[in-house]
């Protein structure tokens, strides 16, 4: 049974220029620290340690508990795991392409990727850089063991249109590589609350890498979208590498040097979930490295893959799980991937995110092997 050991509610005031412990917790060995970016935007650094030494570190989360409560960057075993990007820091900005830099932002909920020419949301929507007026710290235990935490509250209210309350939760646990996070999404109206989320999460991209994933490798089941949205500009050869890819999606498994992401690739995945309802995704290092991200095809159904790999930037969302796909309201909508809540219900989405050793990655790889075997 879960166990809360205690809660720690956050003020903007909490958070200065200096790095402060917040919470420690001496048996798990696990911290929260606040401090403040020099870009005025508060940071949560929560670290966990292995053996008697603080120094060794087994990971490390910064998260924005007042800024969408996005996870700015992780760092496992001493390897960091975010996308390369043109920020080195967050900015107090409700602007998705103003501050894109982090490892995690919630996406939605009243519109998801890019706006069509009829569409009315921003980017993405309102989710990844919304002010939160609550946000806390929780320390805890329950079936994955010793955790410390970030937790919030962000309500949204528009007259005649939308009314919901966002409550996210990311744990990072003693001793472990892999971190949870969740989101739920309350239906505050008396009538039905358009639903469409969206979790971006980007990991850094390594040449030769390896995408090992629970879909099969198929143009049926990995579809190459191959619109593009009004904020990218492809250049010479972009369009013939697009259409390439759709005819053989498998050939980006392989995350060759020089393979022309640039702006971007997106590719729309059928995912199968294993006997406990997890789906599974892996960037394989040529190093033995590991990258991992589940998600739960019952909760978020629409899989999409974004890579970048720019001068500037270097980013791959192994998978973007989500309600719907990344092309604005009305598209979604006329494509039937819209949802809604009914009055006082609740959605929620869970995720496991970071970092595998060599052996549990072999469990993994098998693991999904059998799923598309099967």
């Amino acid at each position: 049974m879960p166990i809360i050991e205690s809660i720690v509610h956050l003020t903007p005031a909490m958070f200065t220029e200096r790095e402060r412990v917040l919470v420690e917790s001496t048996k798990a060995r696990l911290v929260a620290s606040t401090f403040r970016f020099d870009s005025g935007v508060c940071g949560l650094r929560l670290r966990s340690a292995r053996g008697d030494a603080a120094s060794h570190k087994t990971g490390e989360l910064v998260l924005l508990p007042f800024q969408g409560q996005q996870v700015w960057s992780v760092v496992f075993n001493d390897r960091d795991l975010t996308m390369r990007s043109m920020f080195d820091q967050p900015y107090p900005t409700r602007v998705f392409l103003d501050t894109f830099g982090g490892f995690m932002q919630h996406c939605g909920i009243t519109g998801v990727g890019s706006p069509g020419p009829k569409d009315t949301h921003p980017l993405h929507g309102e989710l990844p850089n919304a002010p939160y007026g609550e946000a806390y710290v929780v320390v805890g235990e329950d079936e994955g063991g010793a955790y410390i935490g970030l937790g919030g509250r962000y309500r949204h209210t528009v007259a005649f249109s939308h009314a919901y309350v966002a409550e996210p939760l990311a744990k990072l646990y003693a001793g472990s590589t892999l971190f949870n996070v969740s989101m739920s999404i309350s239906n505050l109206k008396r009538s039905d609350q358009v639903l469409m989320y969206l979790a971006h999460v980007n990991f850094r991209p390594v040449d030769n890498g390896r995408l090992v994933y629970a879909a099969k490798p198929t143009s049926e089941h990995v579809r190459v979208r191959s619109s593009i949205p009004s904020h990218i500009t492809p250049g010479p050869g972009y369009v013939e590498f697009i259409q390439e890819l759709g005819r053989h999606p498998e050939a980006h498994h392989v995350l060759t040097p020089g393979m022309a992401f640039d702006p971007e690739a997106v590719f729309f995945i059928d995912y199968l979930a294993d006997a406990a309802g997890w789906a599974h995704s892996m960037q394989l290092h040529p190093d033995g490295n590991v990258d991992y991200i589940g998600h739960r095809p019952d909760q978020l159904p629409k899989g999409t893959r974004w890579i970048s790999r720019t001068a500037d930037q270097d980013a791959i969302a192994i998978v973007e799980a989500g309600t719907c796909e990344p092309e604005g309201f009305l598209t979604e909508l006329e494509k039937g991937n819209v949802k809604y809540l009914a009055p006082g219900s609740t959605f929620r989405a869970d995720f496991r995110i970071g970092a595998l050793s060599g052996a549990e990655a072999e469990r993994i790889a098998a693991t999904i092997d059998a799923i598309v075997a099967g």
